[in-house]
């Protein structure tokens, strides 16, 4: 791994932590809504994308039939992370929330720490690798195992 990986790897725990600071500014503060809620809207679910990354690199995106656009599948990878890393965060944040709700603990506090902790572990996972894909021809049937009901 390099330090530039690295960097990148920490980027969304370290994001958890300046919303934890940013706890100790004054309750009106934009600063301090501003890191809370960026945080929120995207550390928890980059963390987890960072995880699946290499697996979902392994399948790019088809582009159009004409092909108008050369970088249609970059563009299309990125895009479908970051929309996969804003709805992460949300469901996390929700799960989070309904969890200590239900456990009648619920703050905002314990959710922002909850979450941040969840985000430090995720980012120290390994990465998942990404299966091979089936060699078949195109159009026909995927194979099945002997013995498969499938």
């Amino acid at each position: 791994m390099t330090p530039q990986d690295l960097v990148i790897r920490m980027l969304p725990p370290f994001g958890g932590w300046l919303a934890l600071a940013a706890l100790a500014l004054p309750g009106g503060s934009p600063l301090r809504g501003a890191a809370v809620a960026a945080f929120l809207a995207v550390g928890p679910g980059a963390a987890l994308v960072g995880v699946c990354g290499p697996a979902l690199r392994s399948r790019r995106a088809r582009g159009p039939v004409e092909h108008r656009d050369d970088h249609f599948a970059r563009d299309s990878d990125r895009l479908e992370r970051v929309m996969l890393a804003v709805l992460l965060s949300l469901c996390a944040a929700m799960l989070v929330a309904t969890v200590l709700i239900a456990a009648r603990a619920f703050s905002g506090d314990r959710v922002l720490l909850t979450l941040t902790l969840l985000t430090t572990l995720a980012a120290f996972c390994p990465r998942l690798r990404a299966s091979p894909m089936p060699s078949t021809a195109p159009g026909a049937a995927p194979r099945t195992r002997k013995g498969s009901a499938l």
